[in-house]
């Protein structure tokens, strides 16, 4: 059984597939920008900036996976 998971702490997905899908007890996310999931826009600065803005969006991804 699989589950599709959304939420508005991510980024919404661009193209055709899901922020990321919960199956047999594991968690599926795709790729990762730094981009601002409120504004939809890449956030300026440099890597250690975006690398944080990356995590924050995985972890509000897993955070939605329970």
């Amino acid at each position: 059984m699989q589950e599709i998971l959304e939420t508005a702490d991510a980024p919404k997905a661009i193209g055709p597939y899901s922020q990321a899908i919960k199956a047999n007890g594991m968690i599926f996310t795709s790729g990762q920008i730094p981009m601002d999931p409120k504004s939809q826009q890449v956030i300026p600065g440099d890597i250690v900036v975006q690398t944080e803005r990356v995590l924050k969006n995985l972890q509000g991804i897993l955070l939605a996976a329970g």
